[in-house]
Formats: C-alpha cells, sequence, structure tokens
C-alpha cells in the first residue's frame, strides 16, 4: 500500500553510483529531469498517453536513483557544495540545503504514519476507495487533520533536538568528510553530456 512507495529512502551498498560524488548525482538527476521534457517524439509513433505514462516511470525512477543511493548527511552537502555561489547574494545556502534534506528524509516517515493512520480510519468505518471525486475528497479530511498534527509535532522534535545540540546554521561549520571529486565522478558528468547532446540532437532532428 502506500509504505510500498521508497521515494526519499536510503538503501545501503556497495555498487557504482553509491561511490559517486554527491554532487554528481544531483547534477545528473537535474539533467536527466529535464532532458525527459526536452524530447517530445519517440522513433516507431507512440501515442501521446503511453508516452506521457513513459515519461512519468522516468521520473519517479531518475528522483528514487539518487536517493536509493545517497544517504541524507551526503545529499545535505552536495546540495550546499552545488548552491555555494549564492552565498555571495548573502542566501543562506546551508539551511535551505539543510531544509531540502530534511523534508526529504521526512517522505518516507509522513507515509507511513499516513498508512497508520489510513488503517486506523478504516477499522472505525471510513471509506476511502469508493464514492465520486468530491466524496473521496471529503473522506480524505479525516485523515489529513491528524496527518498534519503528527508532521507539527515531528518537526517540533526535531527543532528541539537541533537546539538542544546547540545547531547554529552553516557559519563557522566544518565538514568530517569533504567533498572531492574522483575520476569516476568526471566520467559520470562526461556521460551526463553526452546524453543531453542526443536528446537535443534527436529533438533537432525529429
Amino acid at each position: 500500500m502506500i509504505r510500498d512507495i521508497t521515494l526519499g529512502q536510503y538503501y545501503p551498498a556497495d555498487s557504482i553510483l553509491h561511490k559517486l560524488d554527491p554532487r554528481v548525482k544531483l547534477v545528473g538527476t537535474i539533467g536527466f529531469l529535464v532532458a525527459l521534457f526536452l524530447i517530445n517524439s519517440w522513433v516507431g509513433g507512440l501515442v501521446t498517453a503511453v508516452f506521457m505514462a513513459v515519461r512519468l516511470i522516468y521520473l519517479i525512477i531518475g528522483s528514487s536513483l539518487m536517493t536509493f543511493t545517497t544517504t541524507p548527511g551526503e545529499l545535505t552537502d552536495g546540495l550546499e557544495d552545488l548552491l555555494k555561489p549564492l552565498n555571495r547574494i548573502k542566501v543562506p545556502v546551508h539551511e535551505v540545503a539543510m531544509m531540502m534534506s530534511i523534508a526529504l528524509r521526512f517522505i518516507p516517515i509522513l507515509l507511513e504514519e499516513t498508512d497508520k493512520i489510513m488503517k486506523a480510519q478504516m477499522a472505525r468505518g471510513a471509506d476511502f476507495e469508493h464514492g465520486n471525486l468530491i466524496q473521496r475528497a471529503k473522506n480524505l479530511v479525516p485523515l489529513l487533520v491528524p496527518l498534519f498534527i503528527s508532521a507539527f509535532r515531528r518537526a517540533n522534535d526535531l527543532a528541539m533536538a537541533m537546539e538542544a545540540r546547540c545547531y547554529r546554521g552553516g557559519e563557522g561549520r566544518t565538514k568530517m568528510k569533504p567533498l572531492v571529486y574522483a575520476g569516476r565522478d568526471y566520467c559520470a558528468y562526461g556521460i551526463l553530456l553526452l546524453f543531453l547532446a542526443a536528446i537535443i540532437a534527436v529533438r533537432v532532428i525529429l
């Protein structure tokens, strides 16, 4: 059911993707998602509905690969490093990266919480599967209220935990594992550039 959705979860392994620099995976994911919307037709003449379905599937797979192979800490460091030029215009890069990482990390937690609430409501007679669109929307109200309360409670607990550990933002902070590019990272960048070039070429030709 809902808990089967794995978006935002990290799966520990020893693959080539896991060993890549998080900055490479972030840039690669963005480039892949952009490429999906650059091309507007498939060789062979697929109908529009099938094409959009394939595009959506690739969109989810491309995003999931990054979260499967990158820990929340690596994701935060990668985002912070990529956004570092914005420091010159006084943008709080570390805080923005931290918020994005925490939001991504909360996705599987909220999905699991949603599944628990849905099962509790269904045990009390709630029906989320029958009726027209308006009736289904009304049936979601008993689900959304406790979900929002749970989300705010978790956010408050996290804020108190960070405060108790004297978290003060990114100014003056050092990193235990500084990000350093390796040869495989440059190879991944090259493959990404070739992929984007091929997509643009196909779009121009077709």
